[in-house]
């Protein structure tokens, strides 16, 4: 419950209000001294018409002091940074665009861009290169909008080229998750109101995917706002990450549960009913010092990358360190299996085994393979790709691992419950009660 509070608190304090791209705020001389130009935002843009709009308070002021929004493109802007030589004019020459900011609203239309590109936006005026005291007002209130093309060609879209398709994604995956809740909830509750060997881990499995289900809706209500006004409900997406932490976690514990009682306590165990909740203290220990790790790694990957939608890009050390906690555990899984299948004589509970595993690898190594394969596309679609693979291959994970448990044949071969007749049988020879 600790580790649970601390990440609600990180995720609802630490995660910053937007990540785009409708940014309100004020123009300040003194930021811009500071910095050879004040840090107003980025855009990934793509296209042919796609605009940036300003609207400023205090024009008078605005005009008085010169002031200008200066564009740079990605590789212009780290060029920059890493040029140490520059003095601060020519540091500002090297803008591709500038707009000066003489009217209460200001456009300015993008060059057609053949393929995305980030644009860095910053804000100078006539004291960012001077010395001595500013006395001009230092304050001017603005919002800035930035869009992309539509389908129709107009600059009406607030997504950047790296989130396009991710509402429709997730529409889809909340349209998927209503088909099987209308069809499998029903028989699903009743056999988990009967209890058995099984029925904690038919609790974990349901609560992960009412968290990914959960995780899912909430993002798809963010992302519809913020299709309308660049800025959305970003408090859902830092509960998104919340969710999706606590379902990683639980999912862990389970796993971890299962395979090393299992293993750890095979010689002594009833060989009719492996994979049943009664672990020994050496694999609780194993467990719970692994969800510990992978909490304290989660935490630390939120204070490094702050930007919630970059949560399954894993760009920062904690994510990498993530990466090989999930190669590990899927290697001592495997290992725990082999010696299992090799001595098990019983072809169906060798498919029994070998089903399970194919979940609990899925699970694990999700991640890290999308992660490595993820190399060979494009920056922009990196992210996009990560997150839908992940997702998906959790979601059929569970799937595995729900099958597994619910089908008739091996949950009554394995577990020896022949007379508890279960939902979603996969016997062709036996009709479950509740369609009767």
């Amino acid at each position: 419950m600790h580790l649970l509070f601390l990440h609600i608190l990180v995720c609802i304090n630490l995660v910053p209000s937007a990540i785009g791209k409708t940014i309100a705020g004020v123009f300040s001389s003194v930021a811009g001294r500071n910095t050879r130009g004040q840090y107003i935002g980025k855009f990934l843009y793509h296209g042919k018409n796609a605009l940036l709009h300003c609207r400023l308070e205090d024009i008078q002021a605005a005009v008085e002091k010169e002031a200008t929004l200066i564009l740079f493109r990605e590789h212009a802007w780290l060029n920059l940074h890493e040029s140490e030589n520059l003095s601060c004019l020519e540091h500002l020459s090297k803008a591709e665009l500038t707009i000066a900011l003489n009217q209460e609203e200001n456009n300015q239309t993008i060059p057609e861009l053949h393929f995305p590109q980030t644009w860095y936006v910053s804000y100078v005026d006539q004291h960012t290169c001077e010395e001595g005291d500013i006395i001009a007002s230092d304050a001017i209130q603005f919002e800035i909008m930035m869009f992309n093309p539509d389908a129709a060609g107009n600059p009406l879209d607030h997504f950047s080229a790296e989130e396009t398709g991710l509402q429709g994604f997730y529409f889809l995956l909340l349209l998927a998750y209503f088909v099987a809740t209308c069809i499998y909830a029903q028989p699903l509750w009743q056999t988990m109101q009967k209890g058995g060997p099984m029925h904690t881990v038919l609790k974990v499995l349901s609560t992960a995917l009412l968290l990914q289900a959960g995780a899912a809706l909430f993002n798809y209500i963010h992302l519809s706002r913020y299709a309308k006004d660049g800025i959305g409900i970003p408090i859902m997406g830092s509960f998104v990450e919340l969710f999706d932490m606590v379902s990683q976690i639980q999912m862990l514990y389970m796993l971890l549960s299962l395979c090393m009682g299992w293993t750890l306590g095979k010689n002594r165990k009833s060989q009719s009913k492996p994979l049943q909740w009664d672990s020994t203290p050496t694999s609780t220990g194993i467990a719970l010092a692994a969800v510990i790790t992978q909490g304290i790694l989660l935490l630390w990957e939120q204070f490094e990358d702050t930007d919630h939608h970059g949560y399954h890009a894993h760009r920062s050390m904690a994510g990498l360190l993530l990466i090989g906690l999930r190669v590990s555990l899927s290697m001592l899984l495997a290992s725990s299996l082999y010696r299992i299948i090799t001595v098990e004589r019983s072809v169906l509970k060798r498919d029994f085994y070998l089903s399970f595993a194919k979940g609990c690898f899925l699970w694990f190594l999700c991640h890290p393979t999308v992660v490595a394969l993820s190399v060979v596309f494009n920056e922009y679609q990196r992210e996009k790709i990560i997150t839908i693979a992940v997702i998906l291959c959790q979601s059929i994970s569970v799937v595995v691992l729900y099958r597994l448990f619910l089908s008739r044949s091996l949950y009554w071969e394995v577990s020896s419950l022949s007379s508890v007749t279960l939902p979603l049988t996969m016997s062709s020879g036996h009709k479950s009660r509740y369609y009767s």
